[in-house]
C-alpha cells in the first residue's frame, strides 16, 4: 500500500503574481508526483486550486493556519515552491508540525522560486523549526534522488558542510584582527541608527532582527511609517524633482519612458520616485539615520511608484544633492546605506560594510541581491558555476559598467507593481568580491562571509540570463570561491546576499578577514566560507 505525503504550496499576496505563475507551479508538482509515486508514496495536496482566484497558492496567514487545520500533525510533509512566496503564509502551521518537513524548489530562474524556497529556510532556521531542503532543476539528478529518498527513509537530510570554518577556530593576522575589532568597538561605543519603513515586508520572517540581539551591536532601530514617508514626498516640490532628474540626464542615465501608465514607465512615474528619494533623505536626516529600509511591497504599492530608483541612488555616493529647508546638503559626498524590503539583516551588513570599507580607502558602495539562480558557464576566460545575483532595487550605479551612463530605468513588472516605476538596472562590472549574510539562528547572530568574482560574460549569456530570470532588474554575474552551487543552496539561510567590491583579490582577503573580525567584536558569530586565506601567507 502507498504511503501519504501531504503537499503544500505558499504563494505570493497579489493575485496577478499568483495567477500568472501558477501554470509552472502546478507542472512542478505533476512531475514531484511522479517522482514521488516510483518511491510507493501518494501526494495529498492539503488545498485544492480555487477556479475563482485562478490559482492553487496558499495566498495569506489566515488561509495557512486553516489549511494546516487539516493536515495530520505527524505525517511527512513537502512544502513545494517554483515562486516567490511569502513565509507567514506557512510559517504558523509549520511551528506545530511534528512530522519531518521538507523545503523543496525547482532550480530554475523563471520565477523567484529558489529566492522564496530560501526565505523560507531563513524563517524557519529563526524560529527554531527542523526542516530539510532540496532543489532541482529536473528532478531527474542523481544528487536529489539520493537525498529524496533518504529523506523519505529517515525524515531528514543533512548536507555536508566541508567549506564552512568558524572564525573562532582559526587564528588571522593580528594586525586584520586589531584593526577590525578596533573599528567594531569604535562603532559600538558611537552608535548608529537603523531607520525602519515598516517591518515585515513580504512575510520575511528572517529578516526581522530583534531588538535585544540588535542592540548588542549598537545599532539601535528608529520605527518609522511608510505613510510618514508619503506625507513627506507630498511635501517635495515639482521643482525639487525635476532637479533631481536633469542630474540623472545629465550623467547620461536613460529612462524607458512611454505613454501608458499601466504597462510603461512615464515620465511621471520617475518624478514621483524622485520626490521619494527627497523625502527619504530629509526623513533620514530629521531622525538622525545612518542606513534606512523601505518595506514599499506593502502599503506604498498602492500609493505610488517603486521604491527601486530610490534605493540605488541612496547607496551610491554620487548621488543627486538633496538639501533641507536652510539650503545644507544632506549626507554630502555619501552614501546613505539602504536595504531593501527592510532587510534588516541586511541592514546591520550594509552599514558595517560601508564604513568599514571607507575607512579600508576602498569604494564602499555595497548592496544586497536576491541569490536568484545560475548556471555553469564555459568559455575561454571562464569555467565556474556563474550566479545570478539580481535584485529590483538597492543596487547602486557604481556596480554598473559604466556606472550612470551605463544604467536605465525600466518599468517593474505590472503584474507586482501595479503603480508602475523604473527600476535602476546595469550590468555589475568585473571585479573581486567579498560576500556576506547576517541571519539569526538560536537566537543569535551569525554571520556567514567569503570571497568571489563579479565576472563577465557575453553580451548573448548575459540577455539570456536577464530573459530567464528578470530583464527590468540590474544583474551581476558572480562566482564564489570554494562554494559550489549545492553547498550554498544547502547553507545559505536568507534569500538575499551582501555583496562589495574590493580593489583586487589580495585586498578581498584581507578585508574578508578584518569584516569577520569587527563581525565578531560587535557580537555577532562568523563563519568563513569557501576558499579564503585566513592567515594572510597566499597573498601578503
Amino acid at each position: 500500500m502507498n504511503k501519504e505525503i501531504f503537499l503544500v504550496a505558499s504563494g505570493d499576496l497579489r493575485i496577478a503574481a499568483n495567477q500568472n505563475c501558477w501554470e509552472t507551479q502546478h507542472q512542478m508538482e505533476l512531475t514531484l508526483t511522479d517522482v514521488l509515486a516510483n518511491f510507493g508514496y501518494i501526494v495529498k495536496r492539503a488545498h485544492a486550486y480555487d477556479p475563482i482566484k485562478k490559482h492553487g497558492f496558499i495566498d495569506s496567514q489566515r488561509m495557512g493556519i486553516e489549511v494546516f487545520k487539516g493536515i495530520d500533525k505527524d505525517a511527512p510533509l513537502i512544502v513545494a515552491e517554483s515562486v516567490w512566496q511569502y513565509s507567514h503564509h506557512v510559517l504558523a502551521g509549520l511551528t506545530t508540525h511534528r512530522g519531518p518537513i521538507l523545503t523543496l524548489a525547482n532550480f530554475s530562474g523563471q520565477w523567484p522560486g529558489l529566492v522564496g524556497m530560501l526565505n523560507l529556510n531563513g524563517s524557519l532556521t529563526k524560529a527554531n523549526v527542523k526542516y530539510s531542503s532540496l532543489w532541482s532543476v529536473d528532478f531527474k539528478d542523481e544528487f536529489f534522488l539520493n537525498n529524496l529518498q533518504n529523506w523519505l527513509n529517515t525524515g531528514e537530510i543533512k548536507h555536508p558542510e566541508s567549506h564552512v570554518v568558524s572564525f573562532s577556530s582559526v587564528k588571522i593576522p593580528s594586525a586584520d584582527e586589531q584593526l577590525g575589532r578596533d573599528f567594531a568597538a569604535k562603532l559600538k561605543n558611537e552608535k548608529a541608527i537603523m531607520g525602519v519603513f515598516d517591518e515585515g515586508c513580504m512575510g520575511m520572517f528572517n529578516a526581522i532582527v530583534p531588538d535585544d540581539l540588535l542592540h548588542s551591536t549598537g545599532i539601535f532601530k528608529e520605527r518609522l511609517s511608510q505613510s510618514t514617508l508619503y506625507a513627506k514626498m507630498l511635501t517635495v516640490t515639482d521643482a525639487d524633482a525635476q532637479k533631481v532628474l536633469n542630474w540623472l540626464l545629465e550623467k547620461g542615465m536613460k529612462f524607458d519612458w512611454g505613454t501608458d501608465e499601466a504597462t510603461e514607465l512615464t515620465r511621471e512615474q520617475t518624478l514621483t520616485q524622485c520626490k521619494m528619494y527627497i523625502a527619504a533623505l530629509r526623513l533620514a536626516a530629521e531622525f538622525g539615520c545612518d542606513t534606512i529600509g523601505i518595506q514599499y511591497q506593502q502599503g506604498l504599492k498602492d500609493l505610488v511608484p517603486a521604491s527601486d530608483l530610490v534605493e540605488g541612488l541612496l547607496n551610491n555616493q554620487d548621488r543627486p544633492p538633496v538639501f533641507d529647508d536652510n539650503g545644507n546638503e544632506l549626507y554630502a559626498g555619501e552614501a546613505l546605506p539602504h536595504f531593501n524590503e527592510v532587510d534588516e539583516c541586511a541592514g546591520i551588513d550594509g552599514l558595517l560594510t560601508y564604513k568599514l570599507w571607507r575607512q579600508l580607502g576602498m569604494a564602499a558602495e555595497n548592496t544586497l541581491h536576491d541569490l536568484r539562480w545560475g548556471e555553469n558557464f564555459k568559455n575561454d576566460q571562464i569555467d565556474d558555476f556563474v550566479w545570478v545575483f539580481e535584485i529590483s532595487g538597492a543596487a547602486p550605479p557604481a556596480h554598473h559598467i559604466g556606472g550612470y551612463a551605463g544604467s536605465d530605468s525600466i518599468r517593474q513588472p505590472a503584474m507586482f507593481f501595479k503603480r508602475g516605476g523604473g527600476s535602476l538596472r546595469g550590468i555589475a562590472k568585473q571585479g573581486n568580491l567579498v560576500w556576506s549574510r547576517v541571519y539569526v539562528i538560536n537566537n543569535q547572530l551569525h554571520c556567514d562571509l567569503g570571497v568571489g568574482k563579479a565576472v563577465a560574460l557575453p553580451e548573448e549569456e548575459t540577455q539570456r540570463r536577464w530573459n530567464e530570470t528578470n530583464y527590468q532588474w540590474p544583474i551581476m554575474h558572480a562566482t564564489l570561491d570554494g562554494v559550489s552551487r549545492d553547498q550554498m543552496m544547502a547553507r545559505h539561510k536568507a534569500n538575499h546576499i551582501q555583496v562589495v567590491y574590493a580593489n583586487d583579490e589580495a585586498s578581498a582577503h584581507q578585508a574578508c578577514r578584518i569584516k569577520a573580525a569587527a563581525m565578531e567584536e560587535l557580537g555577532i558569530t562568523t563563519h568563513f566560507c569557501g576558499t579564503v586565506d585566513v592567515d594572510g601567507s597566499k597573498f601578503n
